[in-house]
């Protein structure tokens, strides 16, 4: 044989052996195919492509209103509770009717995305009685401190928003017996009632 067909027969033989050794590294050496042939590159393939749980599952958002210092959408991890809710909010605001909360709120509950929490104010559950002398509305005109509402309260000369509290609260422990019961009882002071006096009834 020629040295020549001696070189070109024992390249063939490399050529196949290489074929074969391409297949086994594919299939395996059970003869099937390797799950991911990418790994034979990257080993560290699987792991980057390893499904991470989305970030929208993490965190809960939640509609705080009523009674707060900052009212409005709160982000909260995942697993919070209602009291989270609130002090995401700034806490409890100045009018917040604390017997009506501690009744209508569950602080333990857990939070659900998209849930609106309401914190209860001071006369939201006020109603104003008909108006018409001796019948507990405003009579003739008058403002009734024992059933106007927060914002007639608030519309009074001298009248804020923290005599506004004061009232509605005191009301609801004994209703006011006349104006000079306001002052007596600390709701009013001597000043507030001579701007109101005209204004204003009660009993």
């Amino acid at each position: 044989m020629a040295r020549s067909d001696r070189l070109l027969l024992a390249l063939g033989a490399c050529v196949l052996a290489l074929a074969v050794l391409g297949a086994w590294l594919l299939l395996g050496p059970a003869g099937e195919p390797v799950a991911d042939a990418s790994l034979l590159v990257d080993p560290e393939a699987s792991v980057r492509a390893a499904p991470t749980p989305a970030a929208s599952s993490l965190v809960v958002i939640v509609d705080v209103e009523g009674a707060v210092v900052e009212p409005g959408l709160q982000s909260l991890p995942a697993g919070s509770r209602l009291a989270d809710a609130i002090s995401a909010a700034g806490g409890y605001g100045g009018q917040v009717d604390l017997p009506a909360a501690a009744r209508e709120l569950n602080l333990a509950t857990q939070l659900t995305d998209g849930q609106q929490v309401y914190v209860p104010r001071l006369g939201d559950s006020a109603v104003a009685a008909p108006s018409a002398p001796g019948a507990g509305g405003a009579a003739g005109g008058l403002v009734d401190l024992n059933s106007a509402t927060p914002e007639e309260l608030d519309a009074l000369p001298g009248i804020g928003p923290v005599t506004v509290q004061k009232i509605v609260a005191a009301r609801q422990e004994r209703p006011f017996s006349s104006l000079d019961d306001a002052v007596e009882r600390g709701v009013l002071n001597n000043g507030q009632l001579e701007k109101i006096r005209d204004l204003a009834t009660a009993g």
